[in-house]
């Protein structure tokens, strides 16, 4: 299989070869419908953060971009980030 030059920028960013795709499946979840963005931004650099604890660095800089990448999604309002009342 040959991947387009996007899609190995996207591996070498994120770790998945379409984050778009990856980006619209977090929006169909549960958690994304109920909390918003914020919860997954939140998800995702706990994930980090216990990649770093099991000294994967590498795992950990792919899952702090996605998480960054959720988060601009949101800033610019493409995706909702909190559906939560204060």
């Amino acid at each position: 299989m040959q991947i387009s030059s996007q899609q190995e920028r996207n591996l070498k960013m994120y770790g998945v070869f379409d984050i778009n795709q990856y980006v619209e499946r977090i929006a169909e979840t549960i958690s994304y419908q109920g909390c918003g963005a914020s919860i997954i931004i939140a998800s995702l650099m706990s994930d980090a953060q216990e990649q770093l604890q099991n000294n994967d660095s590498e795992g950990a800089r792919k899952t702090l971009n996605i998480a960054k990448n959720i988060l601009f999604r949101a800033a610019d309002g493409d995706l909702i980030f909190s559906r939560g009342k204060r």
